[in-house]
């Protein structure tokens, strides 16, 4: 059986390759601070997208998207920030969510919400 880290990793594959079928160039994966984590940093033109990746089984009790709470939102944002410093781009930022469905039969379905949330308080 795969350990958490191995589905999760399927799950952000999936994503990556959403987003490079779509154009943008993936930055980083897994971008840890102090604080907070980043799935996926992205990048299309003049944006970069901080994605956070939820993955759960069909029929699971709470939905990838509803997973993305209050306190997990204050760590993608904090984690942002620091990046944002420390990359200095001269891009605007948005924070995406990708929710990946295992269905009962092993496929995947990808659901992903564009500017999802924003960074204020």
């Amino acid at each position: 059986m795969e350990n958490k880290r191995e589905i999760g990793n399927a799950g952000e594959n999936v994503v990556c390759a959403f987003l490079e079928q779509n154009g943008y160039t993936i930055l980083a994966r897994n971008y840890t601070v102090r604080g907070g984590e980043i799935d996926i940093i992205a990048e299309k033109n003049d944006m970069i997208a901080f994605v956070e990746v939820k993955l759960r089984k069909e029929g699971a009790l709470v939905s990838g998207e509803e997973a993305v709470n209050g306190q997990k939102k204050k760590h993608i944002i904090l984690a942002a920030e620091r990046y944002m410093l420390t990359a200095k781009p001269d891009k605007c930022a948005r924070f995406d969510v990708a929710s990946v469905e295992v269905k009962k039969n092993g496929k995947l379905r990808l659901k992903y919400y564009v500017s999802a949330f924003d960074a204020s308080k």
